[in-house]
C-alpha cells in the first residue's frame, strides 16, 4: 500500500534519530545536539500548553504533534542520568520505544490535520452517470422530458389505468408529490370511459379526494373531447387546504358543496359594533335562485339553527349569510318616539330583522289608510305590538280609536291615549257602526276646492283626519253569540272601503284561519292593505297561518325555536350529580315574522315599558273626530256613550206583546240605527259550532 511522501520522509526521519537520541548524551554529554534536543522539548511543551488553553477545534490533534519533541527530550534527559548505557541498556530502548511511536503516531497525525491530501490508498470513487429512464413501450419516444418518462414508466407498472398512455406530465412548484398529467386513450378513436379517481389515486398511493380528472377542451396543436383527460394529483396541496384552507376554499369545500350549492365566497365583513359577520357569496346567474339549506348551513358555521344567530339575505343572485355572536332575536330594542314616528311617506320602525335592517310599517300606502293585522298567541307580545302601532298612528296626527273584547291592564293604559276605548263585543259593535256610518258621512264631505275626493295624504285641503280603529281579540267578539254576526259584516264591509275614506281597520287576534271566524274576504282586504305581523306562532300552525295570508310554499318560514337563549353547559356534570335541569329561559315574546313583500322576514319588534309609563311615547293631545262628524253621528243616534247597555231599538224594533218580553236583541242582526238590515254574514257557518249555533237561532233555543 503506498503511503504519502510527508509521511515517509517522516519515518525515515525517525529511524535515523532514534541511534542519535541514545547515543549523543553516553558519548558526548556536552555535545550541542543535547541542547537542541531539550530546546525543541521545551518548544513541544509551549505547544501543549498554548493547545490546551485554546478554545479552538482540534486540541487533541495539535498535542499529538508536539509529543515527538516532548518525548525526545525526555529520552534524552533519562539517558544523560543514567551510568552508561543504564541498566538492561535502558537509553537504547527508550530511544527504539521513541522511534516506534513516532512511526505510529505520525502518520495518524498527518491524516488528522485540516488541509491533509486523500490517501493514495483510498482513492475516491468515480462519478457515476444517473440512469436515464427507458423509453416507454407502449409509446414510442417523442423526447419527452425526464419527469415524463419516469412517470410514463410507473403509469405503466401500474397497470395502464382507464387503458390510458401519459402524454405529459408537469411538476407542481413548491410542493414534492403534485403533479398534472395529460392523458389519452391507448387505442385511437376511443373515448376514455373507465378511467376513476380511485385508480389512479392507487397508481400514485394517494387519497381518491386527491385526484381531480377534467375534460379537456381542444386547442391549437392538440387535440380534445372524449379521447383526453386531464388529471391533477395534488395530496400536498389537499393538506394545506385542510389544515389552512383560504377564505375561498373554505367556502367551496364547506358551503359551496352542500348548504348552498354552486356558491362562490365574494368577501367576509365584520362588524365588530354590532357583534356580526356577514358572508357574501355568488351564485352563477344560470342556476336561477339560490337553494339554501339552513340547518346544513348552520351546522357548516358551528351553530344551531334554533340558537336565533343565523340569517340568510337573498338578493337575485347574491347571498348575505350573517352570523351573530348572540342572537339579535334575544336582544331587547327599546321603543323611543323618534323611531314611532313615521316619515314623509308614513313609515316608521317596527323592530329589528335578524340580518339588523329596521323593520318599517306604515300608516297608510298609496291606496289609502292602512289597514293592520296582528297575530300572537296569548303572552307573544300583541298588545306590546298594538301599543306601536297606536303610538305611531297619534304621533301621524290620526284619530285612534280603541276596542278589545276583554279588560287588560296594557290595554287600558293604552286605552287613555286614544279618542274612545272600550271593552266587549258591544262596544266592538258600536264602534263599527260608527265607522259603517263615518265613510257614508266622508264620502260626502267637501275639499277645500268644493269637490269630493278619496282619501289622500299627499292631496292638501282634506276635511277630515285619518282614522285606526283597533280591534283586539276581534276573533273572540266576531263569535260572540249576540253580535258577532255583525261584527264580521261590518269589518268586512269597513276593510272594503274604509281605506278610501281615510279609516284603518286594525284586527288583532290569535288566529287568521276562516274556519276560526274570518271571512275570506275580510282576511284578503286586511293581507293586501297592510305589513301583517306574526309573532310566536306554535310549530305546527306556522304552514297553515302563512298559507292563509298568501305566502307561497317555497317560502314559508320554519318556525321559531322555543327559546333563543343558548343552552346551559354542563349537562353530563348535572345527570351524574343526580342535579334537576335549570329552568329554559322563554324570551320569544315580540319575535316573529313581518311580511311586507312574498317572503316573511324575522323580526324582534320594538319594547314598550308599560312599568316605567308610557306617556312619552304619545303627544300630548289627543286627535278626535270634526265637529261635523260628530253632528253627523250624533244625527243618527251613534255617538254617545258606548259602554252603556243596549238602548231600546238599537238592535231592532221592540218585541211585542206576544212575543217574549225579556228585553234581549236578536241574534244574528237586526235592524241598525240608519235603517238597513243588518243580515247574518253569508259564511258565517264555517265550522260545526257555529252550525250548532245558527240552529239555535232557528229555532229560538
Amino acid at each position: 500500500m503506498s503511503v504519502p511522501r510527508s509521511v515517509a520522509l517522516e519515518r525515515t526521519l525517525y529511524t535515523l534519530a532514534a541511534p542519535v537520541l541514545a547515543a549523543a548524551p553516553n558519548l558526548v554529554p556536552d555535545s550541542p545536539a543535547n541542547t537542541v534536543v531539550q530546546l525543541a522539548g521545551a518548544a513541544g511543551i509551549s505547544g501543549w500548553i498554548l493547545a490546551a488553553k485554546s478554545d479552538k477545534p482540534g486540541t487533541g490533534r495539535k498535542i499529538l504533534r508536539w509529543s515527538p519533541l516532548v518525548f525526545a527530550a525526555a529520552v534524552d534527559v533519562a539517558a544523560r542520568h543514567t551510568p552508561g548505557w543504564g541498566p538492561y541498556c535502558l537509553d537504547a530502548l527508550l530511544a527504539a520505544g521513541w522511534a516506534a511511536a513516532g512511526l505510529l503516531l505520525m502518520p495518524f497525525s498527518r491524516h488528522t490535520r485540516r488541509h491533509h491530501r486523500p490517501a493514495l490508498a483510498a482513492p475516491a470513487p468515480p462519478p457515476q452517470l444517473q440512469p436515464v429512464p427507458e423509453p416507454s413501450p407502449a409509446q414510442p419516444d417523442d423526447g419527452a422530458d425526464p419527469f415524463t418518462r419516469q412517470v410514463r414508466r410507473l403509469w405503466e407498472n401500474r397497470g395502464m389505468p382507464g387503458r390510458t398512455v401519459v402524454v405529459t406530465a408537469t411538476p407542481h412548484p413548491g410542493v414534492p408529490n403534485d403533479l398534472s398529467l395529460l392523458l389519452r386513450a391507448c387505442e385511437a378513436g376511443r373515448p376514455i370511459t373507465g378511467l376513476k379517481e380511485e385508480d389512479i389515486a392507487a397508481a400514485f398511493g394517494v387519497d381518491a379526494a386527491d385526484v381531480t380528472i377534467k375534460e379537456v377542451v381542444r386547442q391549437y396543436g392538440r387535440e380534445g373531447g372524449p379521447a383526453w383527460k386531464e388529471v391533477h394529483v395534488t395530496p400536498d396541496a389537499a393538506e394545506r387546504r385542510r389544515k389552512a384552507p383560504t377564505a375561498h376554499e373554505w367556502w367551496a369545500d364547506r358551503i359551496g358543496s352542500g348548504p348552498v350549492p354552486e356558491s362562490q365566497f365574494v368577501k367576509e365583513v365584520r362588524d365588530n359594533e354590532r357583534k356580526v359577520t356577514h358572508y357574501i357569496a355568488q351564485v352563477p346567474d344560470e342556476l336561477g335562485e339560490p337553494r339554501i339549506n339552513l340547518h346544513a348551513l348552520a351546522a357548516a358555521l358551528k351553530t344551531k339553527y334554533d340558537e336565533g344567530r343565523l340569517f340568510v339575505t337573498v338578493d337575485g343572485s347574491q347571498v348575505l349569510v350573517s352570523l351573530w355572536d348572540s342572537s339579535p332575536l334575544a336582544q331587547v330594542f327599546p321603543a323611543t318616539r323618534e323611531l314611532l314616528t313615521p316619515d314623509a311617506d308614513g313609515r316608521w320602525v317596527t323592530g329589528y330583522l335578524g340580518n339588523g335592517q329596521p323593520a318599517r310599517n306604515r300608516v297608510y300606502t298609496d291606496r289609502g289608510a292602512a289597514h293592520g293585522l296582528f297575530v300572537a298567541p296569548s303572552g307573544g307580545g300583541k298588545t306590546q305590538l298594538m301599543a306601536l302601532h297606536v303610538a305611531a298612528d297619534a304621533l301621524w296626527g290620526a284619530v285612534v280609536m280603541l276596542a278589545t273584547e276583554a279588560p287588560d291592564e296594557k290595554t287600558a293604559a293604552l286605552g287613555k291615549h286614544t279618542a274612545r276605548y272600550g271593552v266587549g263585543a258591544l262596544y266592538m259593535l258600536r264602534l263599527l257602526r260608527a265607522l259603517d256610518a263615518l265613510m257614508e258621512i266622508r264620502g260626502q264631505m267637501p275639499w277645500e276646492d268644493g269637490q269630493v275626493h278619496e282619501w289622500d295624504p299627499s292631496l292638501p285641503g282634506c276635511p277630515y283626519r285619518m282614522l285606526s280603529a283597533y280591534l283586539d281579540e276581534f276573533l273572540s267578539a266576531a263569535r260572540d253569540g249576540l253580535y258577532g254576526a255583525e261584527i264580521m259584516d261590518l269589518a268586512e264591509r269597513v276593510s272594503v272601503k274604509g281605506r278610501k275614506y281615510g279609516i284603518g281597520l286594525k284586527v288583532a287576534g290569535q288566529s287568521i284561519y276562516v274556519q276560526d271566524g274570518f271571512t275570506q274576504l275580510l282576511c284578503e282586504n286586511l293581507r293586501e292593505n297592510c305589513i301583517p305581523v306574526v309573532l310566536k306562532v306554535a310549530p305546527k300552525k306556522v304552514t297553515d297561518m302563512f298559507k292563509a295570508l298568501g305566502i307561497p310554499p317555497e317560502y314559508i318560514p320554519d318556525p321559531l325555536p322555543r327559546s333563543f337563549s343558548p343552552a346551559e353547559a354542563g349537562r353530563i356534570e348535572r345527570v351524574m350529580r343526580g342535579e334537576p335541569e335549570p329552568p329554559a329561559n322563554s324570551n320569544t315574546g315580540g319575535a316573529g315574522w313581518i311580511v311586507e313583500a312574498k317572503q316573511p322576514d324575522v323580526l324582534r319588534t320594538l319594547f314598550m315599558d308599560f312599568k316605567a309609563g308610557i306617556d312619552g311615547y304619545f303627544p300630548d293631545t289627543i286627535a278626535t273626530l270634526t265637529d261635523h262628524e260628530i253632528r253627523e253621528l250624533e244625527a243618527r243616534d251613534l255617538w254617545f256613550d258606548w259602554t252603556e247597555p243596549p238602548r231600546p231599538g238599537e238592535f231592532g224594533p221592540e218585541p211585542s206583546d206576544d212575543e217574549d218580553g225579556d228585553g234581549a236583541p236578536r241574534k244574528g242582526g237586526g235592524k241598525r240605527r240608519d235603517g238597513t238590515q243588518s243580515a247574518a254574514r253569508r259564511d258565517a257557518v264555517t265550522s260545526p259550532r257555529q252550525a250548532l249555533e245558527a240552529i239555535k237561532n232557528l229555532s229560538g233555543v
